[in-house]
């Protein structure tokens, strides 16, 4: 049995916490994930204060849906690799409190997108910088007994779970993992999906579920807001494959939703769709 969560950008942004994590509950997900992306309200959420941070600990409980990991997008706008030493710093800071909420929370799983640089350009530098300040926020992250997982990415700095590895070679801690998306693996024509999956099981702890428009010679492909059906990726055939190797961790719904008239029926068909492949495949979803 596996666990089917789906992200806060998914759902109405009007809702309240609790009304999200109800309605999360009645659509079948065991677990919402936090965003805190590049919008300073967002950001804000990392200077909570206790009792906004309690406020939200008792909507979880009264709900009885849990918030199992964050999504820390906000790292784009201050990149962890940045040759600015004042974002480079700020980004760790970021990390910190984000690091320090999640464990006020009870969320077990941060996930940080592997850029070096989103805006910015590309460097020997900021690929430096980007390990070096990684390995401070794993550091911070056992301290606190917060696992840190890599989002492969739309970009070729980290777009598989091969490169994550190579990551971890650098970085060794068993307080860094893979969080791989489904879609933004199998849109590189260099990647091969299935032999990712299944020689990188032993570091996935989570796994994104989109879908996408493949890169090839002609085109950059689409990474968002791509309805589930229409895009590229065979989700059935990774879900056997991750079957076949014994894959135990989370699933998570990625879209981008949250401000759609039809939000809420979006996600049931998204809630649908993949829980039948999941289904198929022999995954069967813990409700």
């Amino acid at each position: 049995m596996v666990k089917l969560g789906i992200n806060e950008k998914s759902l109405p942004a009007a809702m309240s916490w609790f009304d999200k994590l109800n309605f999360a509950k009645n659509q079948g997900f065991s677990f919402v994930e936090m965003s805190i992306d590049e919008t300073d309200a967002r950001i804000a959420r990392l200077s909570w204060n206790k009792e906004q941070r309690f406020s939200l600990v008792k909507d979880i409980y009264q709900s009885g849906v849990s918030i199992d990991t964050m999504m820390l997008s906000a790292l784009r706008r201050f990149p962890l690799g940045s040759e600015n030493k004042a974002i480079y710093d700020q980004s760790f800071d970021m990390c910190q409190q984000a690091i320090i909420l999640a464990k006020d929370l009870g969320i077990r799983n941060i996930q940080i997108a592997g850029y070096d640089e989103y805006y910015g350009s590309k460097t020997p530098l900021t690929h430096e910088n980007f390990i070096e300040n990684l390995q401070r926020v794993v550091n911070f992250a056992a301290e606190h007994q917060v696992m840190i997982s890599i989002e492969t990415m739309d970009d070729c700095f980290i777009n598989s779970i091969a490169k994550i590895k190579n990551v971890k070679k650098s970085i060794v801690s068993p307080w860094l993992q893979a969080y791989p998306d489904l879609g933004n693996i199998s849109a590189w024509p260099d990647n091969q999906p299935i032999e990712d999956l299944t020689q990188g099981l032993d570091s996935i702890i989570a796994i994104h579920v989109k879908d996408v428009l493949s890169v090839t010679d002609q085109t950059s492909g689409k990474f968002k807001d791509v309805p589930f059906g229409e895009g590229d990726v065979n989700f059935l055939g990774l879900f056997k494959a991750l079957k076949r190797v014994g894959y135990q961790g989370t699933f998570t719904i990625e879209m981008w939703s949250e401000n759609d008239i039809d939000a809420d029926s979006k996600v049931v068909f998204a809630h649908d769709f993949i829980v039948d492949l999941l289904t198929q495949s022999g995954l069967l979803v813990e409700m």
